[in-house]
């Protein structure tokens, strides 16, 4: 007793200033109020799978100092870019779900889209290797109802109270600062090799889901499990999907690591410009609607964020559209200041017993009120209902409305006809029976961390396990503590012993370590899912995408003519690359405009490649090192190259002699129209392989 009154006595310090003891023998973690925590990895719940309490006051404090620890942007999903548009419901849902968006077929809905990353800060670049939010904010008839996910189903963990940590591990480390928009570094993987239930997502994060090409061509997620209402009382449980039109593509790192240095505005510059050109980007909303008795029944719990349903075994029905076809007036009144939570749903829509989702619908309310500075940032125009409103909620910082009249409380004798609670019209939450004790207690039906995991990567094309495996090695060769490079390879042999071999030589390890012992043993009879490869999934389209066609004086006219008539039939975008930005005149003495320079508009940015010059022109592009960069590149992106007969000669003085069946000679409209047929599979995939 005497000796812990030393500890305290010396916490206090003199004067009663503060100060953290150092003594080894009492380290216990504690609240900010210095509370011993006996539980740092679940929150409390009411039974272990029951919905988290309001009374946790470890995770309301963890959250809400994690929520106000960054001035002035957001604290995660710093980098992001919005755009406007509408969604227009297919059919009606009324027999699922009561919520007015999804009563009427065709009724339009108006929207706002923020996609984002995660790790990184304001001033990052877009293609991190990273998470990407996907969140919608539809102004409904019955008010805002916020879908906010990702790009991927799944999450890093299963309980909100580790969101701090898992955050806090992939940012920069706080001692040094770096690295930015990262996770290649200690703290991060330090965190995810002791933390068990992460192996699914980071088989996610490690894929060419992590890179995408563009917003335009990437999947969204809900991520949670979410229950639809009828009119009749009647629940089904849901997963909200978004499917882009135009398909998924993806890049390959090293093309990423060069659109950076190249165009670090690479995705927000590319949604601006296909809106304001009026190719408005389109997605399809999915929905996996299953009900009490499938939960029960399949393999995995359904309110497990870790993991997913797959499409094979519940299909994605596809129920409406979004169309994204306004760009903002003004980047910090919309994009900044727009404020996405979780809990705003509508009546037909409702929450599930996810923890993570609960400590969400906290966390996120929370966070704006550090991030806008007012409890009124809903009478912010971007965030505020299009519907009619009525609430007696006054005065606070920068109130811009207040309820008129005497009454500003709730019940009232002053006014008849004034706001009142309506039972017929209002929001019910399903009236789900939990009885339960009071625990911090993870349910052992969230215990299996690695079948999922080894599911998505037996799924993948022999290229993307390749993929998978490289961006393991190039992550954890930035991490200095050998343990760590041991300990999530360890985690690897549960997945398959293929991708923890690849990463063990490829990591130089010495020596393989033993498996981490799992909780509950992997199950390896799980099928392959075609459904979770980008490969696998490809539309076979070129629309949206854009051909960098790099120009010489001289230049056939009548090819440029073919070429931009069968783009334009594609629906896909041109850019011409030139030595100087004057550009170059054809074989008619006509002006090509100039959109690039040689140095300013390499391959990477570019979803195909052609070289069209004449004979005047090919010692001087030749002899232009960027043209060997951008053709080196080219090729070693397994992108499709087109050349004129002139070319070939630029081609052989560069070394290029070796071709394949991704090179294409441009003689004339027919050959041309090929050439773009093949560009439909994206990238020659056999130079990939090879």
């Amino acid at each position: 007793m005497k000796k812990n009154q030393n500890v305290y006595q010396e916490s206090i310090g003199k004067g009663g200033e503060l100060h953290q003891t150092t003594n080894q023998d009492e380290l216990t973690l504690t609240t900010a109020q210095g509370t011993p925590i006996a539980d740092d990895q679940n929150s409390l719940k009411a039974g272990v799978r029951g919905s988290t309490l309001l009374e946790d006051q470890i995770l309301r404090e963890k959250l809400f100092h994690f929520d106000h620890e960054r001035i002035p942007e957001r604290v995660v999903h710093a980098r992001g870019y919005g755009a406007h548009g509408y969604f227009q419901n297919y059919q009606s849902l009324s027999d699922i779900t009561c919520a007015d968006i999804f009563q009427r077929k065709n009724e339009k809905t108006p929207l706002f889209v923020r996609f984002s990353t995660v790790a990184g800060s304001k001033g990052s670049v877009d293609l991190a290797r990273d998470v990407r939010g996907f969140a919608v904010k539809f102004y409904t008839k019955q008010g805002n109802w916020d879908l906010v996910g990702n790009n991927m189903p799944v999450f890093f963990i299963q309980d909100a109270i580790k969101f701090p940590d898992l955050v806090h591990s992939a940012k920069a480390e706080p001692d040094r600062g770096f690295p930015q928009a990262q996770t290649a570094h200690d703290n991060f993987w330090d965190f995810i090799s002791l933390t068990p239930e992460s192996m699914h997502m980071i088989m996610w994060a490690m894929s060419d889901r992590a890179i995408p090409r563009s917003f335009r061509f990437m999947e969204g997620f809900g991520v949670h499990t979410f229950r639809l209402i009828n009119a009749k009382g009647k629940s089904h449980f849901v997963k909200f999907h978004w499917k882009p039109k135009l398909g998924m593509q993806s890049v390959i790192w090293n093309e990423a690591v060069k659109i950076n240095g190249a165009d670090p505005d690479f995705h927000r510059r590319d949604l601006w410009n296909a809106i304001q050109s009026g190719e408005y980007p389109e997605w399809e909303l999915g929905m996996q609607v299953f009900d009490e008795e499938f939960a029960e029944k399949f393999e995995f719990d359904v309110l497990d964020a870790t993991k997913l349903i797959p499409e094979e075994q519940v299909p994605v029905k596809l129920v409406g559209k979004m169309v994204l076809n306004r760009v903002v007036d003004n980047f910090f009144a919309e994009t900044e200041q727009v404020a996405f939570c979780t809990q705003n749903i509508v009546p037909g829509i409702d929450q599930s017993e996810d923890p993570l989702l609960q400590g969400r619908n906290f966390s996120y309310l929370d966070t704006q009120l550090k991030r806008l500075g007012s409890p009124n940032f809903t009478h912010l125009p971007i965030n505020a209902p299009k519907c009619p409103f009525h609430h007696f909620q006054q005065d606070g910082h920068m109130a811009m409305h207040n309820p008129k009249g005497r009454a500003n409380y709730e019940p009232n004798s002053w006014e008849e006809g004034g706001p009142r609670e309506n039972p017929e019209k209002g929001f019910k939450s399903y009236p789900l029976e939990t009885d339960g004790k009071k625990v911090r207690q993870r349910s052992e039906t969230f215990a299996d961390h690695y079948s999922q995991a080894r599911q998505f990567y037996v799924s993948q094309t022999k290229l993307e396990r390749e993929h998978i495996a490289s961006a393991l090695v190039f992550e954890l060769s930035k991490v200095e503590h050998k343990a760590i490079r041991q300990r999530l390879v360890s985690h690897l042999l549960n997945i398959h012993p293929d991708l923890a071999k690849e990463v063990k030589e490829g990591l130089g390890l010495a020596k393989m370590p033993k498996p981490a012992e799992p909780k509950l043993p992997t199950n390896e009879e799980l099928p392959i899912l075609d459904s979770l490869s980008i490969i696998k999934n490809s539309l076979n389209t070129f629309a949206g995408r854009r051909l960098g066609v790099l120009v010489g004086d001289g230049v056939d006219a009548e090819l440029i003519k073919s070429l931009k008539k069968t783009l334009k039939k594609e629906k896909s975008d041109i850019a011409f690359i030139a030595p100087t930005i004057n550009g170059v005149k054809d074989c008619k003495g006509k002006n090509i405009k100039a959109d690039e320079i040689i140095e300013g508009g390499p391959s990477v940015v570019f979803d195909a490649v052609a070289l069209l010059c004449s004979k005047d022109s090919i010692d001087t592009l030749a002899e232009n090192s960027a043209t060997r960069d951008f053709l080196y590149d080219a090729k070693n992106h397994g992108k499709f190259i087109g050349y004129s007969s002139e070319a070939k000669m630029v081609l052989d003085k560069l070394n290029l002699t070796k071709k394949d069946g991704g090179f294409i000679e441009l003689k004339d409209s027919q050959s041309i129209e090929q050439f773009i047929k093949n560009c439909r599979d994206l990238r020659f995939w056999k130079r990939l392989d090879s």
